[in-house]
């Protein structure tokens, strides 16, 4: 989303307000009230002033103490409303800062793997963190300060106005190019402000892949690199931060000259209205009061500019992930998917990754029954992967058809179909929590019965009573208090509990030694029976009992058999077995 004028951008913000018009209504009432006792004030000068210079008979003890009882009560209702503000305006704020997080994550969880493919991590965090941070300001103060700045300057010119009309329009005539002038260096700032967000993103998403690879890092004693590295992308948002606050100063000072040339306007043409035109010296002074609280206005809104640029970007980076639209979406008419057997088949299907890059898989023709374990072996990049990832409709197919049942999956709702498959890979990921809720998010709120009796199928309850805290032990970030035979005995106790028909297994004991590829195999097998499954795997000992093998080249499928009835053919599968075993 790019060149967005702030009103489209405050037109994409606006909605979230609507939850808390109330709140709002009176937030904006507050504010009103505030401005009360800076506009009264002037005028109970003026009164003291004239009554003074015209018949100081009537200056009473009375009547001061009876105008000073006034803006007494002015200023506790002030007080009073200034509170409001600052408490309930601002928890205002941070509830629409937690709604539109919430509506972010929940579009970030609609979007497929194709758009993780090209998206760091650490930008997307910085996003709904700092960003959406200063939104909440944004939300709070926006329409306070540009109420208030609207009450004080139309108040302002009716007041001075009934005074001397010729200084009043001299006074706002020059209003306009000050905000000219102050407008120009707001843009680049604004600029800057957008550039600083970017670079902040790229910095986060830097410092997360360091600390994530500390272990790979400090292996290869990368620390000094890393370093550098990291040098680099802090040096780049230290400059683009300096360039912001060269124009952030400019900004200060022009608005510092401005005001002293408006008030020295006033002030000399207050003299000559004095001359010339009978003006009375006690309006000069409330002239030159209210010139002070217009200015005193002007200056809340360039200390507010700062937090108004971070608010109105942190909405043009919002709506550039709300406008990101998911490419794969249910149909208006799909359909669950219920008791499903598990035949599945390719139809002439042909899938890239990119527009760049070349097909993966070029029409593609495959039937896998329901209840066989078919293996898929072969050199990288055939596309055996691919396979894995289309089924359950993480990416989407460019042509043909991919069906379940002999139902087309784009037919299918999403999760209907994903509820339905159940996926071991290599790379095991474990959430940070205890070993238990990791098994649980395979069926969410299964009974410890459950949790405990998939545990032990997957050959891995024995291993979990021997921590410290037993199902309750805390694995760490990502698992790492785990070995990898742990951590993939975990992950086949969640499918277990998941107990889905279909069963995907990418390569899930190549990254084992050869007691855990053991004790893992086993557990597989037992997951297998009974299920539609198909294994990837490039040690081919561990398929050698599957129904079927289909072995992949880069031109795609160049063999299908048992495991003898390739060996006999002495092929392509026969060479990679042999190498494998020599």
């Amino acid at each position: 989303m790019k060149n967005n004028s702030w009103g489209k951008l405050i037109k994409r913000f606006l909605p979230y307000y609507k939850k808390y018009i109330p709140t709002l209504i009176f937030d904006l009432f507050c504010a009103s009230l505030t401005t009360v006792c800076e506009i009264v004030l002037p005028l109970i000068v003026r009164y003291i002033t004239n009554t003074a210079l015209t018949d100081i008979a009537k200056l009473t003890i009375g009547s001061i103490l009876t105008v000073g009882g006034i803006y007494l009560v002015l200023k506790l209702i002030d007080a009073a409303a200034n509170y409001y503000m600052a408490s309930v305006g601002h928890i205002m704020g941070t509830k629409i800062e937690t709604d539109m997080r919430t509506d972010m994550f929940d579009h970030l969880q609609k979007l497929s793997f194709k758009y993780y493919d090209n998206t760091k991590v650490g930008s997307l965090m910085s996003r709904m963190t700092s960003d959406l941070f200063d939104i909440t300001e944004f939300a709070h103060h926006c329409p306070e300060e540009l109420l208030i700045a609207g009450i004080k300057i139309i108040c302002c010119f009716a007041i001075l106005g009934s005074m001397n009309i010729w200084l009043t329009l001299i006074i706002f005539v020059a209003l306009p190019p000050m905000i000219f002038v102050l407008s120009i260096f707001n843009r680049k700032m604004r600029s800057g402000f957008r550039e600083s967000r970017k670079q902040v993103a790229e910095l986060n998403s830097q410092i997360e892949d360091s600390l994530l690879g500390i272990r790979v890092v400090k292996s290869f004693a990368g620390e000094e690199l890393e370093k550098e590295k990291f040098q680099k992308g802090n040096k780049g948002y230290l400059s683009i931060k300096s360039r912001v606050y060269h124009y952030m100063a400019a900004f200060h000072c022009t608005t510092s000259v401005l005001d002293g040339i408006l008030y020295i306007l006033a002030v000399v043409a207050g003299a000559i209205f004095i001359i010339y035109d009978g003006l009375n010296p006690a309006d000069l002074i409330v002239f030159l009061m209210y010139i002070t609280t217009l200015l005193s206005s002007i200056r809340k809104i360039v200390q507010f500019a700062e937090q108004f640029q971070r608010g109105m970007t942190g909405i043009e980076r919002f709506g550039e992930i709300m406008e990101t639209d998911p490419d794969i979406t249910d149909k208006p008419d799909a359909i669950e998917l219920e008791n499903i057997k598990g035949d599945i088949e390719f139809k002439n299907v042909t899938f890239k990754y990119t527009q760049e890059t070349d097909d993966v898989l070029s029409h593609l023709d495959l039937k896998i029954p329901a209840g066989k374990n078919i293996a898929l072996v072969g050199e990288s990049g055939g596309g055996k992967t691919t396979i894995c990832s289309l089924i359950p409709r993480f990416y989407e197919i460019l042509d043909g058809t991919l069906t379940v049942d002999g139902v087309d999956i784009r037919d299918i709702k999403i999760k209907s179909l994903r509820s339905q498959i159940g996926v071991v890979q290599q790379d095991v990921y474990l959430f940070s929590g205890s070993v238990r809720e990791n098994i649980e998010y395979g069926k969410p709120g299964a009974t410890e019965e459950e949790i405990i009796a998939a545990a032990k199928l997957a050959g891995a309850d024995e291993f979990i009573n021997t921590l410290p805290n037993g199902y309750d032990t805390y694995v760490g970030e990502r698992g790492v208090k785990l070995s990898g035979g742990q951590k993939q005995r975990i992950s086949i106790a969640r499918v277990f509990l998941k107990n889905p028909p279909i069963l995907l297994l990418d390569e899930a004991t190549s990254a084992l030694d050869n007691e855990s590829e053991r004790l893992v195999q086993k557990s597989l097998e037992r997951l297998s029976q009974g299920r539609t499954t198909l294994t990837i795997a490039h040690r081919l000992t561990t398929i050698k009992n599957a129904d079927n093998i289909i072995v992949f080249g880069k031109n795609g499928i160049m063999e299908t058999g048992t495991h003898n009835e390739l060996l006999a053919k002495n092929g392509t599968y026969a060479e990679l077995y042999n190498t494998s075993f020599k």
